[in-house]
């Protein structure tokens, strides 16, 4: 009988083993969640792509009464990131992406090029003057969280604090002290930000239109829109796009790099071939994508998918890392391919909740993997690769490194 642990330690290091297993055995699967709660698992790619789409799974969790009920219990009715657009419905959601989709176009993103390229050129150069060093935090870790707070208008002084409160909210659910982590981090981010919004909303100049404010604070809070997010609204966007912002970055370079690593021939494809970059970086992100499932989404009725009826009320899990090396839709998807030609992997979702940030993502990526790539030519895993750090939290949204030690110049 199919049998898998979501919050085991082996399990997280390793979950491909398993997700094979559900796919061939289980495609739509029943399991316990955290605080005694329960799941529904989809991980075949069709299933998982279509489901991504249909409006019957919504993103309110009161359509799951006992769902509510434990986020309640921990950090409130909405979540640990609050009200935002990745856990709302239309209306409301078509409304706050588009007044944030006005910040996250392809050329607003592509200008920030040069100043990506400048951050990692800066922590390249603290990096080249070591032997040893944790990837996560000398590189993996700062490059996002710096452009995000740019992005946004959080001072640069105040970053590191961002990272301690949103490993807090990340904290795994299954436990009282996990529940208080995410309480506490869910408290101290929201008392900061309401100060931030405060101040900035003193200092903006209503009479600038959105594309010349200073920063994307400043353009959210410009009085007069008629489309203008709420005070709770604000807060819950700006946690979603703090977090995500440079938690999905975070994981992307982390997990690529060891992928990467533990695959030589690519790493040695990708210098003979540098054209092969923005590739390589998709093969990354449906290898060992930053994220391992997508936020619960909630049934708004009785659905049946693969001969299964999942009841109406109940907390699903669309499982992007199954659903990304199914073999009925990738050629060999266990093996790591630079250079693979059709690759429509849901690293970042699919649908209407599609990451707004994706395009943001690729270029730090792209950026972080050519600087390491010409710098550190003879890089190599400093411990092996089963005493990996690999994170449990969300629960099991992110996939990701706690730390990955490299020894620069083996």
């Amino acid at each position: 009988m199919t049998s898998v642990d979501l919050f085991s330690k082996d399990f997280q290091s390793n979950p491909y083993l398993s997700y094979a297993q559900l796919r061939q055995d289980a495609p739509v699967y029943h399991v316990s969640g955290p605080m005694g709660s329960e799941i529904w698992l989809i991980t075949r790619y069709e299933d998982a792509r279509a489901a991504l789409a249909d409006s019957r799974f919504s993103k309110d969790p009161k359509r799951a009464p006992q769902w509510a009920k434990m986020m309640a219990a921990g950090v409130g009715d909405e979540g640990p990131l609050g009200a935002n657009m990745l856990n709302s419905d239309p209306p409301d959601h078509t409304r706050q992406r588009r007044l944030i989709s006005m910040a996250f176009t392809r050329r607003r993103i592509d200008l920030l090029r040069p100043r990506v390229q400048e951050i990692t050129d800066e922590l390249i150069a603290a990096m080249a003057t070591k032997s040893e060093v944790d990837l996560i935090t000398a590189l993996a870790y700062p490059l996002p969280i710096t452009v995000i707070c740019e992005l946004l208008g959080i001072p640069g002084e105040d970053r590191d604090d961002f990272g301690t409160w949103t490993r807090m909210l990340l904290a795994s659910p299954m436990t009282k002290e996990g529940v208080e982590s995410r309480r506490q981090g869910n408290q101290n981010m929201d008392r900061y930000l309401t100060d931030l919004v405060s101040k900035l909303r003193a200092e903006v100049d209503p009479d600038l239109d959105y594309d010349a404010q200073p920063n994307m604070l400043s353009a959210l809070i410009v009085p007069g829109k008629a489309d203008q997010l709420s005070e709770r609204e604000l807060l819950g966007m700006i946690k979603l796009l703090l977090v995500a912002g440079h938690e999905t970055t975070v994981n992307l370079i982390g997990n690529g790099t060891v992928a990467l690593l533990r695959h030589p021939d690519q790493i040695q494809l990708l210098r003979d071939r540098p054209e092969l970059m923005p590739a390589a970086i998709d093969e990354l992100l449906r290898y060992d994508g930053p994220i391992e499932r997508v936020p619960m989404r909630f049934t708004t009725e009785d659905i049946e998918i693969a001969g299964v009826t999942i009841p109406e009320g109940s907390a699903v899990n669309i499982v992007l890392a199954a659903a990304d090396r199914d073999p009925t839709r990738f050629d060999a998807p266990d093996r790591l391919d630079i250079a693979r030609e059709e690759n429509p992997h849901i690293a970042f979702g699919h649908g209407i909740h599609y990451c707004i940030g994706a395009p943001l993502a690729r270029i730090e990526g792209q950026i972080a993997f050519r600087a390491l790539l010409d710098n550190f030519p003879n890089m190599a895993l400093a411990c092996p690769p089963e005493e990996l750090d690999w994170r449990i939290g969300g629960p099991n949204i992110m996939r990701g490194l706690g730390s990955l030690p490299l020894a620069l110049n083996r």
